[in-house]
């Protein structure tokens, strides 16, 4: 199940904007991993914005937003061009929503993490690429 995660400094984005960019990174994350666009799946990609001092994150020598996307998919889920697509993309999505130019985009970090087969567990079972993969399917057809 994915999951992504957005570290910026406070106040940089007002709560609408915040919501909204949640949502949006959501929906990115699936929409790169190939997923169906299906509640059961959207109801699995969670989002999180976490918020931390502005004195906390930031450059050496330099004041402006630093923004660290966090992104955890099962091992499998993302061939090269989809994780290409997917950092292209959550780097867009968050300049849009700090209202930034893309030029800005280097203070964009995106960090995909594959989550090794066997390792990922929900509902209190382990679950496995193959299972998702054949949710999918059924949810497609």
């Amino acid at each position: 199940m994915p999951f992504i995660q957005l570290t910026l400094p406070a106040g940089v984005l007002d709560e609408r904007a915040r919501r909204g960019l949640r949502d949006t990174l959501a929906a990115t994350l699936l929409h790169w991993e190939g997923a169906p666009d299906t509640d059961f799946f959207r109801a699995q990609a969670w989002a999180q914005i976490q918020e931390v001092p502005g004195s906390d994150f930031g450059a050496l020598g330099d004041d402006l937003p630093r923004f660290r996307v966090d992104v955890t998919v099962p091992e499998g889920a993302l061939s090269d061009r989809r994780r290409a697509g997917l950092v292209q993309q959550a780097t867009a999505d968050v300049l849009a929503a700090a209202g930034l130019p893309a030029d800005d985009a280097p203070r964009v970090w995106v960090l995909v993490r594959e989550q090794p087969e066997g390792t990922w567990g929900a509902a209190g079972t382990v679950i496995r690429y193959a299972d998702l993969k054949a949710a999918a399917a059924q949810q497609r057809a």
